[in-house]
């Protein structure tokens, strides 16, 4: 469990990298931006407000390399996005395999846009 979850660095993602949720096998969304403790997630299906989801995505790493992270998370804020069906939820990591933290931790503050 991830004690601190503020003012972790974050960084954007610069290409569109699907969420799903794992209970349903559905996709949710897509990743704004992504830290080591927490996410935005625009959706574009719907999210209850203070609920949590088994979620799951894959960032690139350096080398072209698909890194799968899935993490229990807790929705902490959401609001409305100006294109219809879409909104955007503040998402706090409850869970996560310490290795997949250790190679989230190493993207958010490797070299790079974003």
């Amino acid at each position: 469990m991830i004690q601190e979850f503020r003012r972790a660095r974050r960084r954007n993602v610069p290409e569109p990298v699907a969420v799903m949720d794992t209970l349903t096998d559905q996709l949710i969304g897509r990743l704004g931006n992504v830290s080591e403790s927490g996410m935005l997630l625009i959706a574009n299906a719907p999210i209850v407000e203070d609920a949590i989801y088994q979620l799951r995505f894959h960032l690139r790493a350096v080398g072209g390399r698909e890194m799968p992270i899935e993490v229990g998370a807790h929705v902490l804020w959401m609001a409305a996005a100006n294109t219809p069906g879409q909104g955007f939820a503040g998402l706090r990591f409850l869970t996560i395999e310490p290795t997949q933290l250790d190679a989230l931790r190493a993207w958010v503050n490797a070299p790079g846009p974003g």
